[in-house]
């Protein structure tokens, strides 16, 4: 059986049956019904957050996050990131301004920041890449001396905690992915999260057509509801969050330390307590030993992910600039597999093929 670079989690389908049958019962498939409702007031409460609106995906959940800040001209924003981050921007017409990344923690390089600065330059759209935290207090006292505002893309971020809070309390807006692929999901799905009241409401109307109760219409909206269907599935699934990652960081830790060779790199994790576990990346000391081991695992039915690559720097609809760190890091970065029940034979296998590789 193939081995891939991550394995969805599902609950026992008997748990999520008992309430799908309150779905069929009821017929209120979608437009904020009682699971959907639920399960924001849950996040909130196991989060540690004030406001969280549960959308239809992370990438609506930038692009509301955008709108909600009323964002123009230029967004400072991380070359090493999946492609949401900056077509988001694209979509909206902002200028990406890219700061290059940190060869430690993989995340935006803060001593890069103020000079990228522009006179139209109106906020920080970062990622905490692979959930490992970004220096927020660093990047908010740049952003207060420059008058910007500041979204964290946490898609990888979910429960992931900052001197025991929650990473999702810092910058104006973070935004969630809750996919299959993640720690904790709804098969599809995200949230936006904000301190912020007047930017709570605003968000309220944004993401259901504009909005201000059923026959009015507050401002400009889109529809990014999401269903009872996936709420239901997020509502099961929030219960196997902190077992999961207690998993992980077993996984994590154990690949950390059979691997350790001074021909790889490994991030630099900001705060491991506070830390998911949930990524494993290697970087190797070039791009022909990673296609090398990459094609030995594939051999044996191994599939990790090349994430990621290539450096949005260099995609073809937005103009070329040099970001020579993240060029380096994204065409020499494997992410190993991981998924909440990886067992340490199926990781001696892994480690295994790629000690030969390393040492041939």
């Amino acid at each position: 059986m193939a081995i891939n670079v991550t394995k969805s989690f599902l609950p026992p389908q008997e748990e999520y049956q008992k309430l799908l049958n309150d779905v069929w019962e009821s017929r209120w498939l979608t437009n904020n019904g009682k699971f959907t409702i639920e399960l924001e007031e849950k996040l909130k409460k196991f989060l540690g957050v004030k406001h969280l609106f549960y959308v239809n995906n992370g990438t609506i959940a930038l692009m509301i996050a955008i709108k909600a800040l009323e964002l123009k001209g230029s967004v400072l924003t991380t070359p090493f990131s999946y492609v949401a981050t900056t077509s988001s921007l694209v979509w909206e017409n902002i200028e990406p301004v890219f700061v290059d990344i940190s060869e430690e923690d993989l995340n935006m390089d803060i001593n890069q920041i103020e000079s990228a600065i522009r006179p139209d330059t109106t906020a920080i759209l970062t990622t905490h890449v692979y959930g490992n935290q970004c220096k927020v207090e660093q990047i908010e006292q740049i952003a207060r001396k420059h008058k910007l505002k500041v979204i964290y893309d946490a898609a990888h971020a979910f429960d992931v905690k900052f001197k025991g809070q929650s990473i999702l309390n810092f910058g104006d807006i973070s935004t969630l992915s809750f996919h299959s692929t993640k720690l904790f999901h709804t098969v599809e799905g995200g949230a936006i999260v904000t301190n912020d009241d007047d930017l709570a409401h605003k968000i309220s109307y944004l993401r259901n057509f504009g909005h201000n109760g059923p026959l009015a219409f507050h401002g400009l909206g889109i529809n990014g509801k999401n269903s009872e269907f996936h709420a239901a599935m997020g509502i099961c699934n929030l219960n196997y969050v902190e077992s999961n990652k207690a998993n992980y960081k077993r996984a994590y830790h154990y690949y950390l330390n059979h691997l350790k060779s001074e021909e790889l790199q490994f991030q630099k994790i900001c705060d491991d307590e506070g830390y998911n576990h949930s990524y494993f990346p290697i970087v190797f000391k070039s791009e022909a030993q990673l296609l090398k081991t990459q094609g030995k695992l594939n051999e044996n039915d191994i599939f990790p992910r090349r994430y990621f690559f290539p450096s949005l720097n260099k995609l073809p609809y937005i103009p070329y600039k040099e970001c020579p760190v993240a060029e380096r890091i994204s065409e020499r970065v494997l992410c190993l597999p991981m998924f909440y029940d990886i067992t340490e034979s199926i990781q001696d296998q892994i480690i295994k093929i790629i000690k030969s590789t390393l040492g041939s």
